[in-house]
């Protein structure tokens, strides 16, 4: 039925063995502190076990002190979070899929009182402060050493947050990088820093290849655009990055009244993902409410994507890649578009995750963990 989406696939030297992937989705399931959880082990065992390929592990971070964008945000700051780490690798590989790990800093999103950014720019009525030049040095560090612990810890992949308006893309955006020096106003000087990140990354591991989560489209006036992001993903390439994953928006556009509505349609980030990959060779990965086998099909078809990322997708069913193959699509629980982001909600307020669409017993099930 689908000739595409359960056919195997080459990333680098690994080889998946379809083309759907779980996208990183940040649930708070960690425990407080960022240490990996018996919740947060359950779930990815679920989540890896559902059939996909690959699973992206959301969001480490690589300085949880100053970094981390919110206190359940797993950490892989320190050689003390690494048995943990090895756990959460084992549990995904076990279960039966590839396993990848994404780290990040948060930047003028984090979890702090002075949070840091390329500029002093106001977010939601904070003022970030200006990284200095020997500061932006040892971030590079700390993402450095936060890949061979990923390495170390058994990962098949490390993957570099430059979504989301976190701080690799904050210093691409013309919106958030408003600096004098050799890190700001030309794409060439903005670029910089994300490229010296993923080249001290490259420098560390040895083996694993190492991925982009990647900001297309800021959806804001005077934010990045796909012109200059394309641009940008061909240097990504040439850096020796193994794919791309391909997202829009920030906190600051997620919860604009045109972007609710454009986030309610299906597939409705595959124009992100259709543009990045016209400009390069390497993989690259789509996502946005892609929810049913037949909008993943044709994307790949149409060569708008070559692989799909499964978020809210996923963990609203982890059946779904079994109920598309076996041609059960009518059974998928789906995530509900009018639920009012009440997973997003929940998170935004320090708790952790339920799926309002799952069944009853499921959802009995899933609050008496948390409890």
């Amino acid at each position: 039925m689908y000739p595409h989406l359960f056919t195997p696939f080459q990333v680098g030297p690994l080889t998946l063995k379809n083309r759907l992937t779980m996208a990183p989705l940040y649930l708070g399931y960690a425990d407080l502190g960022g240490a990996v959880s018996p919740v947060l082990l359950e779930h990815y065992r679920l989540m890896a076990a559902s059939g996909v390929a690959m699973v992206v592990v959301e969001n480490a971070a690589v300085d949880f002190e100053n970094g981390s964008g919110s206190p359940r945000t797993l950490r892989a700051d320190t050689d003390a979070h690494l048995d943990g780490l090895k756990r959460l690798a084992a549990a995904i590989k076990e279960a039966g899929a590839l396993a990848c790990l994404q780290i990040n800093h948060a930047g003028r999103f984090a979890h702090v009182p002075q949070p840091v950014a390329p500029s002093a720019v106001d977010t939601f009525g904070r003022l970030a402060r200006a990284l200095t030049v020997d500061e932006m040095k040892r971030i590079v560090e700390r993402f450095a050493a936060a890949a061979g612990r990923v390495e170390k810890a058994g990962f098949d992949m490390v993957e570099l947050h430059g979504g989301t308006g976190y701080l690799l893309a904050e210093f691409l955006s013309p919106r958030t990088n408003r600096r004098d020096d050799a890190y700001g106003g030309s794409l060439e000087n903005r670029r910089r820093f994300p490229l010296e990140v993923l080249a001290a990354v490259k420098e560390t591991v040895n083996r694993i290849p190492v991925g982009y989560r990647f900001l297309v489209d800021e959806w804001l006036d005077d934010g990045l655009k796909p012109e200059e992001a394309t641009r940008f993903a061909r240097d990504l390439e040439a850096a020796g990055i193994a794919y791309i994953s391909a997202m829009g928006g920030t906190y600051e556009s997620f919860g604009r009244p045109e972007i609710i509505e454009r986030s309610r349609r299906p597939g409705y980030m595959l124009a992100l993902s259709a543009a990045v990959k016209a400009q390069v060779e390497v993989p690259v990965i789509a996502a946005g409410r892609l929810s049913t086998g037949k909008v993943c099909e044709k994307a790949i078809a149409e060569q708008k994507t070559d692989l799909i990322g499964l978020g809210r997708v996923l963990w609203a069913d982890p059946d779904w890649p079994r109920k598309v193959a076996d041609g059960r699509e009518d059974e998928i629980i789906h995530c509900n578009p009018d639920c009012g982001d009440a997973c997003m909600q929940m998170v935004m307020k320090g708790r952790p995750a339920l799926c309002v669409s799952w069944p009853p017993e499921k959802m009995k099930t899933w609050k008496t963990k948390f409890a």
